[in-house]
């Protein structure tokens, strides 16, 4: 039987709930979260995002990965990106600072590799599988230790992450985000 936890207290689950790796598939073309914060509105005008290391995400992330604790993403990216994905590559430097290793695939790309269908999701350790649910008008996250389900989000990882490309790579080949 799965829990439920609202999706905004992910953080505790970084805080308490894995012993090694955090894996992120992030599948969504724009993310609501993002699309209410004042710098995703500055970004549509043409600001580029400014880097606040005082974050308590990236703090987190910092001291987690000090501790030699590994978190990484797959973004799914179109062609052309959208809005909300060019937002996230111009924010994903932050990310890379705070020590996260954060991948590109595009979607059509993906979409040859005949893996099960996910939404986004977090693996920890292999064998926690939180899927999100954004239909969920509490925005809860779906905790599972099944078998079945970690299996396959772990063919999901193992598949995307081998095709993905890094960051500078994958900014290679889209145009400037901004």
């Amino acid at each position: 039987m799965p829990d439920y936890v609202a999706a905004h207290q992910i953080l505790d689950h970084f805080k308490e709930g894995f012993a090694h790796t955090a894996w992120r598939l992030e599948t969504r073309r724009a993310y609501a979260s993002d699309e209410a914060l004042d710098e995703y509105q500055d970004f549509l005008k043409g600001v580029s995002p400014r880097p606040d290391p005082s974050d308590l995400w990236f703090t987190t992330i910092e001291r987690l990965v000090s501790q030699g604790k590994r978190i990484e993403r797959v973004r799914l990216a179109d062609q052309p990106m959208t809005d909300g994905q060019r937002f996230l590559l111009a924010t994903t430097p932050e990310n890379l600072a705070a020590g996260e290793d954060i991948r590109f695939l595009f979607r059509a790309e993906a979409s040859t590799l005949d893996l099960p269908l996910f939404e986004d999701f977090w693996l920890f350790d292999s064998r926690v599988l939180a899927r999100f649910n954004w239909g969920d008008p509490a925005q809860r996250l779906e905790l599972t230790t099944d078998p079945r389900q970690v299996v396959a989000a772990c063919q999901v990882r193992d598949a995307t992450w081998h095709y993905a490309l890094r960051y500078e790579d994958h900014l290679a080949r889209v145009p400037s985000p901004v």
